[in-house]
């Protein structure tokens, strides 16, 4: 360009900035990894942090645990034990008594995609893992309760008894409120918390009349 060869630069202006990069500056918390400690010491933190969140879907507080630190470990074994539990026979019995358990697994995760579509289309601000943590904890009293009826039924207590339909509607009504008034409700819009808590009530009541018409084979 033109006139920039007349230009000169004086050698007493000092060169700002660093340049440098700094050797071994990094706190300890930045370089630790889970790929550095036992595999022992992981499990026992994943273990304690699943315990946790049972506690905290078992007596709610309005706590945050089960939204800021997810993980669909806790919902697979629910998931998994829930299913076994309604698995009345063999795989090749036409009359096992209850659902298969490829059926059960279908039911409680397709219902709980459709429930988290419905709130993030309806604005909710909950992420789509943190509300399948949630629904999915939140099975654990119903899980519960299938232990108690399967125990009942062993008892000979029949398969409407006494016991069975008024806990079932007792832990239906502790499901509905725990996931939808303690974890899910505030991540809603006012106007539309019906919206969000209608299809979390047909959700959990869906497997309550699993787990109250089941009869073993």
């Amino acid at each position: 360009f033109p006139g920039l060869a007349d230009v000169s630069i004086s050698q007493d202006i000092p060169v700002e900035g660093e340049i440098t990069v700094p050797v071994g500056s990094n706190s300890p918390d930045e370089d630790y990894s889970t790929l550095d400690e036992p595999v022992k010491d992981t499990i026992m933190r994943d273990l304690k942090a699943v315990g946790k969140k049972f506690v905290h879907v078992m007596y709610p507080r309005k706590s945050s645990a089960l939204l800021r630190d997810w993980d669909l470990w806790g919902p697979l074994v629910l998931c998994v034990a829930l299913a076994l539990m309604l698995q009345g026979g063999s795989a090749d019995s036409k009359d096992d008594g209850g659902p298969q358990f490829a059926e059960v697994f279908v039911i409680i995760w397709f219902g709980a995609v459709v429930i988290t579509l419905n709130s993030k289309l309806l604005g909710g601000t909950i992420s789509f893992f943190q509300s399948l943590c949630v629904l999915g904890y939140c099975v654990m009293p119903l899980t519960v309760a299938m232990l108690v009826c399967r125990l009942v039924l062993l008892a000979g207590g029949g398969t409407m008894g006494a016991v069975r339909v008024p806990l079932l509607l007792l832990l239906h009504v502790f499901c509905v409120s725990t996931a939808s008034t303690a974890f899910l409700a505030d991540s809603q819009p006012p106007n539309r918390k019906a919206l969000v808590v209608y299809p979390i009530f047909l959700f959990y009541f869906v497997i309550s009349w699993m787990i109250l018409t089941f009869t073993p084979q």
